[in-house]
């Protein structure tokens, strides 16, 4: 799903907010459609949770409107914003018992004990704790406790679902299931989701649409396919998964030069010839097995060391010729095995031409 199929549901215009002489936002543009899924990635102090706080009225932005629903709301308290939010510290009351936290919301409503009771019944069912209603949230793990926050966000059916970092204070196979879980849920449900998350699997995972952050601003806006395979920046290539990059020249059209070596690149993007460049290549691109030298961006290698990561080996490549650096390539360990790769070997690799992006010096990681 993308904005371009529906009215925005969220709109920010011109969002900036600033502590001090720190600018934490700069000028943030951007929308949101009903039901979309979104996420916001980004390093620590980037901007992304600032975002949030804006969004819920949690603090005021110094600059800029937001919309909720063709609603504007930018100076509305966060009572009247119909949000549902989940922290990453599950923020749950001690105190009350699984139930009576899902039914705060709806109990601060006045609404009818029988209703609440039903709605804690449904919601709690919904997330798989049916049993859990007269536990305390001591009693209860970690991924449990997160799932009682959500379920107490979803009480009161607010039109949008705000998650800040909701998973990374679990254990990696917890969060693995969470996720898919908080996915599902929000496609049976269909409500209007923005996550916050420093970790870029999450994001790529979950989101319709993921919003990259660096220091106050958007880098990219798109699908995680998007995201990953036509970075828009150097910073957004090197934050979203691993990437190789070098120092180059460009050449003419097609033709960029690393090192003392010439390779073919689709990715022009209008630069001038003769003006440096960042070649940037994922490790999974590296073309590896049944390369001659004859290949197009054929490059004789050694192998330097290999790194075994299950599912694959990570291997450092030594060029024969001067490329300014070492490559890395991904291998599936099926294709190891067939090709008896080892430490010392030579062979030749290729970099697919289609697989080469070239990034302003400027634009540096």
């Amino acid at each position: 799903m993308t904005v371009g199929d529906v009215t925005p549901f969220l709109k920010v215009d011109g969002l900036s907010k600033r502590y001090g002489a720190f600018t934490a936002l700069d000028r943030i543009d951007l929308e949101i459609g009903r039901g979309e899924f979104v996420c916001f990635l980004g390093p620590s102090g980037c901007g992304k949770t600032t975002v949030l706080r804006l969004i819920a009225g949690l603090d005021r932005q110094d600059e800029g409107r937001i919309e909720i629903g063709s609603r504007d709301v930018s100076s509305a308290p966060p009572a009247e914003r119909d949000f549902g939010i989940v922290f990453q510290s599950y923020a749950l009351f001690p105190n009350l018992t699984v139930g009576d936290n899902v039914a705060y919301g709806l109990v601060n409503r006045r609404m009818p004990k029988a209703r609440v009771a039903a709605r804690v019944a449904e919601l709690l069912a919904l997330v798989g704790l049916p049993d859990q209603r007269g536990k305390y949230p001591v009693q209860l793990s970690g991924g449990q406790q997160q799932r009682v926050a959500l379920a107490r966000a979803l009480a009161t059916s607010p039109s949008l679902l705000l998650l800040d970092e909701p998973l990374s204070a679990l254990d990696a196979k917890v969060r693995t299931r969470l996720r898919e879980e908080i996915r599902l849920l929000q496609k049976r449900l269909g409500i209007t989701t923005i996550m916050v998350t420093h970790d870029q699997e999450e994001a790529l995972a979950m989101a319709d649409r993921v919003v990259v952050m660096n220091r106050g601003r958007i880098e990219q806006v798109g699908t995680p396919e998007d995201i990953y395979r036509q970075p828009a920046s150097a910073f957004v290539a090197d934050f979203i998964g691993a990437m190789t990059f070098l120092d180059a020249t460009v050449g003419g059209p097609c033709q960029i030069r690393v090192g003392s070596v010439d390779l073919v690149c689709e990715d022009g993007r209008g630069f001038i010839p003769d003006s440096p460049v960042r070649l940037g290549f994922r490790p999974e691109e590296i073309r590896v097995g049944n390369v001659r030298a004859t290949d197009v961006n054929a490059i004789e290698v050694r192998v330097r060391s290999l790194e075994f990561l299950g599912s694959f080996y990570r291997a450092r490549l030594e060029p024969s010729r001067d490329l300014g650096g070492s490559l890395v390539a991904d291998l599936s360990a099926n294709l190891h095995g067939d090709l008896a790769i080892a430490e010392g070997q030579y062979l030749y690799v290729s970099l697919p031409p289609a697989a080469l992006r070239a990034f302003p010096v400027a634009s540096r990681p």
